[in-house]
C-alpha cells in the first residue's frame, strides 16, 4: 500500500466519498497539504485528512478506508503513517475524536491514544477526544 499526500487532481475521487466535508473545503485541505491518499496498485484503497485544534496541534478528522479493504492492518498502517508526518513537522503530539457509540474508539486505544476528555453535540453520542504523544 502507498500513502502519499493528496493533489487537486485526486479531489473528484476523495470527494465521491466524503460526505463529511463539503468539495470547496476538501479542495483547500487538499492545498494546505492536509489529506492523505492510500492506493494499491492504482486502486484507491480510502484517505485521512486533519486540520490543526487550537492552531498548533494536528487534530485527525477522518480516517476512512472503502469496505474491502477494512480489517488487513491498512488502517493501523495509515495512521502509523500520519503520526509519522506529524512527527517530521516537529508536533509532539496529535488529537482525533470519536463517537462514543462507535468501534474507532478502542481502535485509536489500541494505537496508545488516552482520552482526554469529550462533549456532546447538539443532538449527538458523546464525543470521546483522544491525545497521543508522539
Amino acid at each position: 500500500m502507498n500513502i502519499r499526500i493528496a493533489t487537486t487532481e485526486d479531489l473528484a475521487v476523495i470527494s465521491r466519498h466524503d460526505h463529511h466535508i463539503s468539495p470547496a473545503e476538501l479542495e483547500n485541505s487538499i492545498r494546505l497539504g492536509r489529506v492523505a491518499l492510500a492506493e494499491e496498485n492504482g486502486e484507491f484503497l480510502g484517505w485521512l485528512r486533519w486540520n490543526l485544534f487550537w492552531d498548533n496541534t494536528p487534530f485527525l478528522n477522518l480516517v476512512y478506508l472503502l469496505e474491502p479493504h477494512r480489517g488487513k492492518g491498512r488502517g493501523k498502517a495509515m495512521m502509523a503513517w500520519w503520526e509519522s508526518r506529524m512527527a517530521e513537522l516537529g508536533f509532539d503530539r496529535v488529537m482525533t475524536s470519536t463517537a462514543s457509540d462507535e468501534y474507532a474508539q478502542h481502535f485509536y486505544v489500541n494505537l496508545g491514544y488516552t482520552a482526554v476528555g469529550g462533549f456532546t453535540p447538539f443532538g449527538e453520542s458523546y464525543e470521546l477526544i483522544f491525545g497521543k504523544k508522539l
